[in-house]
């Protein structure tokens, strides 16, 4: 797989990336994850299940890797298989703060995780990350930054933020909700002299919340790398989705994705790889059949006529986040 400058950085990434968030623990919000784990949620049985993911796709060309500190064991996970093969010099590795994993490796637990985004959380899950990954952690990114939870403005955090910067990571943040445009425009003025504090943006984008678009190419343009998570919807925008509500997108989808011979999955990261301003699209997949479907995308371009059909499958930023917010762990 060709690598691709990361924005203005030193970094090269592949187009397609592994997130590893429904690897890495045994709840997750995607559709059938118990299904796809096979109910089996012994530590040791999901490490060597996530290294022979990250083995396929180191396999497949991939080098970008994106774990968080929230997301259970994933950045130990992927630790452990880096160390494993010194001839991993190309991988890239993102990972995240803010959040703190709290679910004790339950599928049903009160909370998954907690979210806080202060100086006492990032000098902490820093250190906690960086004694895992050391010099392989590139990109540093915050955690679903929103307005509302005041990051942006926390002179003590940016100011942590910028002392790492200066030392080589590249700072970044994930967005989240209905207001991730207000969020990645406000990141956009934090600046000293010409030099912007953020390189990267996580975002979730995908064919049914397209609301950042105009945003995205701006950053593009500033010398962000864009990374784009939640491709697939949390799995609506597969065959797993069978709720009635998106019946007639599901066909209108399958009868695309029969013209070339691929699954929804792999249209629907297609449709992401074709937008100008992305640099790199997360495969979610936890078995080796949802790897290779994803990556089936590399092979496939979509005619004008596909993609301004799917054009008109958007929800409103509104309806796409209250419909996330009820997806069950499982």
């Amino acid at each position: 797989m060709e690598l691709f400058r990361f924005g203005n950085t030193r970094l090269k990434v592949s187009k397609i990336g592994l997130g590893i968030a429904a690897l890495g623990r045994p709840g997750y919000i995607n559709l059938g994850h118990g299904i796809d784990l096979k109910s089996n949620y012994d530590v040791t049985a999901m490490q060597l299940n996530t290294v022979k993911i990250l083995d396929a796709a180191y396999a497949n060309g991939i080098r970008y890797f994106d774990v968080a500190r929230s997301y259970g064991k994933a950045e130990s996970f992927l630790s452990h298989w880096l160390k494993g093969n010194d001839r991993r010099e190309t991988v890239v590795v993102g990972s995240k703060w803010g959040y703190t994993y709290t679910a004790d490796w339950a599928v049903e637990t009160e909370k998954h995780e907690i979210k806080e985004h202060s100086i006492e959380v990032l000098d902490r899950q820093w250190k906690e990350s960086n004694a895992l990954l050391g010099e392989r952690l590139n990109i540093y990114h915050i955690h679903s930054a929103t307005i509302e939870s005041g990051v942006l403005d926390n002179s003590q955090v940016l100011n942590k933020l910028w002392e790492l910067r200066a030392s080589g990571t590249i700072i970044g943040l994930s967005l989240s909700g209905g207001k991730q445009t207000e969020t990645l425009k406000k990141a956009l003025t934090v600046k000293r002299e010409d030099d912007f504090l953020f390189q990267s943006v996580q975002v979730t984008w995908n064919i049914l919340e397209r609301s950042t678009s105009d945003v995205l190419e701006t950053a593009s343009q500033s010398g962000f790398g864009i990374i784009v998570k939640e491709a697939l919807a949390n799995g609506r925008l597969t065959s797993k989705n069978t709720t009635a509500a998106f019946s007639a997108k599901r066909k209108a989808l399958q009868g695309i994705a029969n013209k070339y011979n691929v699954g929804i999955d792999t249209i629907a990261i297609v449709y992401i790889l074709q937008q100008p301003w992305t640099t790199t699209v997360l495969s979610g997949a936890v078995t080796k059949e949802q790897l290779n479907s994803n990556l089936k995308a590399l092979k496939v371009v979509l005619s004008k006529s596909d993609l301004d059909f799917i054009n008109s499958m958007t929800e409103s930023p509104r309806k796409y986040w209250k419909t996330r917010a009820q997806l069950p762990w499982n």
